[in-house]
C-alpha cells in the first residue's frame, strides 16, 4: 500500500514538473512575441522619423507665425527635418514658388492672383491654398503723437490717397498740428501693400512721396523716430513693438475700435481692416517629400495656438478640420 501511495505521489510530482516545464516554454514564447512586437513598434517609429528639408518663402507679415511654427516643429516633432523660412514678400515669394524645383510653401498676406494660378497651371504645378490665421491691418504712429490716436476710416484713406491733397496733419483736422504728414508702408513686394491698395484705396494712386520699405523692422524704427510719421502693417508687428509705437483706433462708423485679437475677425468690430493670411503648398512636393506633407499637417494642427502667440486671430475649428481632411487625403 505504501509503495502504491509513493507511486501516486511521484506521478503527481512528475505531472506538475511537466506542467511547469510547459509553462516555461510558454513564457519564453511570450517573450519572443514581445520582442517581435517591440521590433515592429520600433520600425513604426523609424518610419515616422523624417529627415530632409522644407523650404518656405513669401510674406513678411506671415513670417513671425511661420518662423515660430518651424521652430516648434524642429524642436518638438522632427529634429532631423530642417525648415527654412524666408520673407521676400508675398509677390516676390510667388516668383520663387512658381518655378521648376521652387519652394515648398509660399506664405501670402493676400489670395493668389489669377495670373499666378495660370502660371502654376502652365508649369504643371498643383497648388493647395491653406488659410492659417486672420490679421488686422494696423496703422501706427509715434509715441509722441497725441493727436491722431483716433481716426476715421476715411481720414486714414485721405492720408494715403494721392488725390486727397492732404500734406499736413492740419489738413485732416484743423485742430491737428500744422506739420507735414510722413506716410510710410511696405513696398509692392508685400501682400500687405497690395491689400491696402486694392481693398482700402480701391486701386487709386498713393500720395506722392510715401516712403515704401522692404523691411517691416525699418518701418518700426522710422515711425519711432519721427513724431509726424504714420505707417501700416500687420497687427503682429505692432503687438511686438508696443514700447515704440501707438496703434491708431479706427472709427468705422460706430466709434473708435482698437485693433486686438478680440476685434480682428471677419465679422468683428475691426472687420473692414481684417484679412485672412495664407500659406500655399506645392502639392507635388508634398507627395514627393513626406516631410513637406508632415509639416503642412503639423502647421494646421497647431495653427490656432501659434496664431495667438504671434499676433494673429485664430481660425474657427471648422476651417482647421476642413484643411486637415484635405491634407490627410494626400497621404
Amino acid at each position: 500500500m505504501k509503495k502504491f501511495l509513493l507511486f501516486v505521489v511521484m506521478a503527481v510530482v512528475m505531472m506538475l514538473a511537466v506542467a511547469c516545464g510547459s509553462g516555461e516554454d510558454t513564457t519564453v514564447e511570450t517573450e519572443e512575441e514581445t520582442a517581435s512586437n517591440e521590433t515592429e513598434n520600433n520600425e513604426d517609429v523609424t518610419q515616422d522619423e523624417l529627415a530632409g528639408s522644407v523650404v518656405i518663402d513669401g510674406s513678411g507679415t506671415v513670417f513671425p507665425f511661420m518662423a515660430q511654427m518651424a521652430e516648434n516643429y524642429m524642436i518638438n516633432e522632427q529634429e532631423d527635418v530642417s525648415v527654412e523660412v524666408s520673407r521676400a514678400g508675398t509677390s516676390a515669394g510667388f516668383k520663387k514658388f512658381l518655378e521648376e524645383d521652387g519652394t515648398d510653401f509660399n506664405n501670402a498676406s493676400r489670395e493668389i492672383k489669377e495670373e499666378e494660378l495660370a502660371e502654376a497651371e502652365q508649369l504643371g504645378l498643383n497648388v493647395q491654398e491653406l488659410k492659417v490665421a486672420l490679421d488686422g491691418l494696423t496703422f501706427v504712429i509715434n509715441k509722441e503723437n497725441d493727436w491722431a490716436t483716433e481716426l476715421t476710416e476715411q481720414e486714414i484713406i485721405d492720408i494715403f490717397l494721392g488725390s486727397a491733397e492732404n500734406e499736413k496733419w492740419s489738413d485732416i483736422r484743423p485742430e491737428f498740428p500744422d506739420e507735414p504728414i510722413v506716410a510710410m508702408g511696405p513696398n509692392e513686394n508685400h501682400g500687405t501693400y497690395e491689400f491696402f491698395w486694392e481693398v482700402i484705396l480701391d486701386e487709386q494712386d498713393l500720395v506722392d512721396g510715401v516712403n515704401l520699405q522692404q523691411e517691416y523692422s525699418t518701418l518700426v524704427n522710422l515711425v519711432s523716430e519721427d513724431k509726424n510719421a504714420i505707417a501700416f502693417f500687420g497687427y503682429g508687428y505692432y503687438v511686438n513693438n508696443t514700447d515704440k509705437l501707438t496703434a491708431v483706433h479706427v472709427d468705422f462708423g460706430n466709434g473708435p475700435v482698437e485693433p486686438s485679437l478680440d476685434t480682428i475677425a471677419e465679422d468683428g468690430e475691426y472687420a473692414p481692416f481684417t484679412r485672412p493670411v495664407f500659406t500655399y503648398l506645392n502639392v507635388d512636393m508634398a507627395k514627393e517629400k513626406p516631410q513637406v506633407l508632415d509639416y503642412a499637417i503639423y502647421t494646421m494642427e497647431h495653427a490656432q495656438e501659434v496664431a495667438a502667440e504671434t499676433g494673429f486671430a485664430p481660425l474657427a475649428d471648422d476651417d482647421i478640420e476642413g484643411y486637415l481632411g484635405t491634407l490627410e487625403a494626400l497621404k
